[in-house]
């Protein structure tokens, strides 16, 4: 399939970002929302002038399912895949779930995509990319990641893309949390066999999940010559050389500018960061989906391993699973709305 393909967007809370990723995509079409038609739904089907669907529409190429809860979007994405529809779906689901969409899209003939999402951010791909030149160069020496519960797949996802797979892991028992406890709860353990130590803000806002989160995800990954370090999910990624001072014949330490080895103490690589809140969810997150539906083509075009890419979302939803686990439920918090605090402040 070369043409233009025709998409429909299923939710239209995050599906909000799907609809601009659509438009931002080379070879895709946007034709319509299908949505429970909530006053929300039909001003953006009149914003984007596409029609609302209550109902599986017949004419479309590619299903975008953002739908919560998680089954609702399970058993909506096995419909279209049924039809034939091409999909790709919006994260997280279970290891059970995805093998059951697999196994439909190997059937039909369609092609299934599981988005993590924040692994197709221009900023993540940096991080991937120099993470990938790094491991191939470097005996990686440990991965220090932390992120908030509620962004806990795409974390796994980033760490094993980083890494370059997942496989061996292992998880030990949460660590004991002294009084007066606080939002973190970490974990020690393995990821593709490199020492691992994983910190979750384990909270959830009663009445406001998608908000409250100290951050999305920050991750070191360390070796004999420095660590590369992702500083927040949307940016910057740094590279911090290990510092080493040499000693003199006597054996002693040199601590002198001549004598230091001519690196930079930390660089910026890929994009620099800083973009305003406006411009990550209006061109940072649409792009991100674009570059999403761009690996689903290639799925549909027969370009991409389907198999291979199936078999790591496979594992990757296994090791959420196990993740989830050990951290046991999210605490419930009340917590104010935070107050900005602009950056001239604190200069």
């Amino acid at each position: 399939m070369t043409g233009t393909l025709r998409v429909v967007v299923c939710g239209s809370g995050f599906g909000q970002v799907y609809l601009k990723g659509v438009l931002a995509a080379e070879g895709f079409e946007l034709a319509g929302i299908l949505a429970r038609g909530s006053d929300r739904s039909r001003a953006l089907a009149r914003r984007w002038g596409v029609p609302l669907h209550q109902r599986l529409p017949e004419d479309v190429d590619v299903a975008c399912v953002v739908v919560r809860p998680t089954h609702a979007g399970t058993e909506l994405a096995l419909e279209f895949l049924r039809r034939g529809v091409h999909v790709l779906h919006e994260q997280p689901i279970s290891g059970d779930e995805l093998a059951r969409c697999l196994r439909e899209a190997r059937r039909a003939g369609a092609a299934y995509l599981l988005n993590s999402f924040y692994v197709h951010l221009e900023p993540i791909r940096s991080f991937v990319a120099a993470a990938r030149a790094l491991t191939a160069r470097r005996q990686v020496l440990f991965a220090d990641a932390a992120c908030a519960v509620q962004v806990a797949y795409p974390m796994v996802d980033i760490l094993g893309q980083a890494l370059g797979r997942l496989r061996p892991w292992s998880l030990a028992d949460l660590a004991p949390l002294p009084a007066p406890g606080g939002p973190f709860r970490s974990l020690h353990g393995t990821l593709a066999g490199v020492p691992l130590t994983l910190r979750v803000q384990n909270q959830l806002h009663h009445k406001d999940p998608d908000n409250h989160a100290h951050f999305l995800h920050r991750v070191a990954i360390g070796t004999d010559a420095g660590v590369l370090t992702l500083a927040d999910t949307h940016g910057p990624v740094l590279w911090s050389p290990r510092l080493h001072a040499p000693r003199d014949a006597d054996g002693n330490l040199v601590l002198d500018g001549s004598a230091a080895p001519p690196l930079t103490a930390t660089v910026p690589l890929g994009p620099p960061g800083g973009d305003s809140f406006a411009h990550l969810m209006d061109a940072v997150w649409p792009g991100g989906v674009a570059h999403a539906l761009a690996r689903l083509r290639e799925a549909i075009q027969g370009t991409a391993d389907t198999m291979r890419t199936g078999q790591y979302h496979l594992a990757t939803c296994r090791l959420w699973e196990e993740l989830t686990r050990k951290l046991g439920p999210p605490d419930l918090v009340d917590l104010p709305e935070p107050r900005p605090l602009p950056v001239e402040e604190l200069t």
